[in-house]
């Protein structure tokens, strides 16, 4: 595919606002630096591809079973946590840090470790069709650089973030003061900002409350207002957690509260979890137009808890979808979207009336797209196909070789979707776009 655009033909499957889960059947769409230009009916290329300058050379006929979806959004993940898949979920979270998950961020100030771990992650969260990715880095500035690094050189488009962690932390993996946190953290912005990456924005990383006091949070709320950075930290994931945060800090009057005073709680925020927020939180929430990264893989793997999502929904607040490697161990969005509809069945089953309903394959397909990418701010770009948008997309095969999905003469092309979305994997993803370009095939 060259400057001059290109053309996919075929069925693209999308969500919209109105439909968790569309399919557009003998479509066109065209791209042209980057951006979808246009979408129509197979019978309009001709004029199309005229009007845009678009060659015949460019136009690839998709085959019969195939579809076009946009790339998944994964609202919460930790790259440095990668080589604990699956290791340590025995624990519950807060024993689980530090067993875990601090010693092995700690081994990210040797840069030949970092490249070596960042590389394996970032591939295989983008082999698993993840084009936008929102991460957690660790506090080494450096380290976090090369993260961004070869996120650039994969094409991936991300949000990432230098860690701040000043107390309630081990000796051996802490800032040693609010000054340091915040000129390491200014440091690391400038540095990004100076490398013009065309897909990757800075984002400030309170690890959570009990990571950071209430002067640095204050302090990082002020900066991120001053660059008119994304925000991202952990709310309300475990009972635990939440007594100790009240303990913590009496002078609020909720886990939502303390990030509110610290003015970090804004329309830019992504919080991940939110299994115990308050009904009193959930409004403040909404009044700040924050966003939830729901994790349910990790909520199930760590014994958490199980999320209401349809309370949040209710509520009006924006919801994503999180792997969050490594409490969660699984480093696909599919695995996100399948575990999501299992949680949501959980509170189905056991709710006291008649009329709750449990989420469907195809709203969790819109989480893992359209609300990623409302809960990271990104929807004017990235979500859905739209003419203006970026081509963020996964070709997909269902019957793909050594596919776990059996396409039979009795499915109907929506059957085959569905069966994708609960049986597929990278097997299925024959090429990864961003921004238009072909980053994986």
């Amino acid at each position: 595919m060259d400057e001059t655009g290109f053309v996919m033909c075929g069925a693209l499957v999308h969500s919209t606002d109105a439909e968790p889960l569309e399919i557009m059947q003998h479509k066109c769409i065209g791209v042209k630096e980057g951006k979808i230009v246009f979408i129509e009916n197979e019978d309009a290329l001709s004029e199309k591809i005229k009007e845009f300058g678009i060659p015949q050379t460019d136009i690839t006929y998709l085959k019969k079973g195939q579809f076009l979806c946009p790339g998944f959004v994964d609202t919460h993940l930790h790259a440095p946590q990668y080589p604990n898949c699956g290791k340590g979920l025995d624990m519950g979270l807060l024993d689980w840090l530090q067993t875990y998950t601090f010693p092995t961020e700690a081994k990210f100030s040797d840069l030949k470790y970092a490249d070596m771990v960042y590389r394996k992650a970032v591939r295989r969260v983008l082999r698993n069709g993840t084009t936008t990715g929102c991460y957690f880095a660790t506090l080494h500035t450096d380290a976090t650089l090369l993260l961004c690094d070869v996120i650039n050189e994969y094409g991936q488009r991300a949000y990432v973030g230098k860690v701040n962690m000043n107390i309630g932390s081990p000796d051996f993996y802490i800032e040693s003061s609010v000054e340091e946190s915040l000129s390491e953290t200014k440091r690391y912005i400038e540095e990004v900002k100076k490398r013009n990456y065309p897909h990757i924005t800075p984002i400030v990383t309170p690890r959570f409350a009990l990571s950071c006091c209430q002067e640095l949070m204050s302090k990082l709320g002020d900066l991120a207002k001053a660059y008119d950075l994304p925000i991202q930290t952990h709310i309300c994931e475990t009972r635990d957690e939440v007594r100790i945060v009240g303990e913590t800090f009496p002078g609020c009057e909720s886990y939502a509260a303390v990030y509110d005073k610290a003015g970090l709680l804004t329309d830019k925020m992504v919080l991940a979890h939110g299994i115990y927020l308050s009904d009193n939180e959930i409004a403040l929430i909404k009044a700040r137009n924050s966003a939830i990264s729901h994790c349910p893989n990790s909520n199930f793997s760590i014994r958490s808890g199980v999320l209401d999502l349809r309370r949040l929904e209710e509520a009006r607040i924006k919801v994503g979808l999180g792997t969050d490697i490594s409490g969660g161990y699984h480093p696909s969005m599919l695995n996100a979207i399948r575990t999501a509809v299992f949680v949501s069945n959980i509170h189905h089953i056991e709710a006291e009336h008649a009329n709750y309903k449990a989420l469907s394959v195809h709203e969790a397909f819109r989480l893992a797209t359209l609300g990623g990418a409302k809960a990271l701010g990104l929807d004017n770009r990235i979500g859905n196909f739209a003419v203006g948008k970026d081509f963020d997309a996964l070709l997909i095969d269902p019957s793909a070789d050594g596919s776990h999905v059996d396409v039979l003469p009795d499915d109907s092309f929506s059957d085959s979707v569905d069966k994708y979305l609960y049986n597929g994997d990278d097997r299925n993803i024959l090429s990864i776009y961003v921004a238009g370009r072909k980053v994986i095939s």
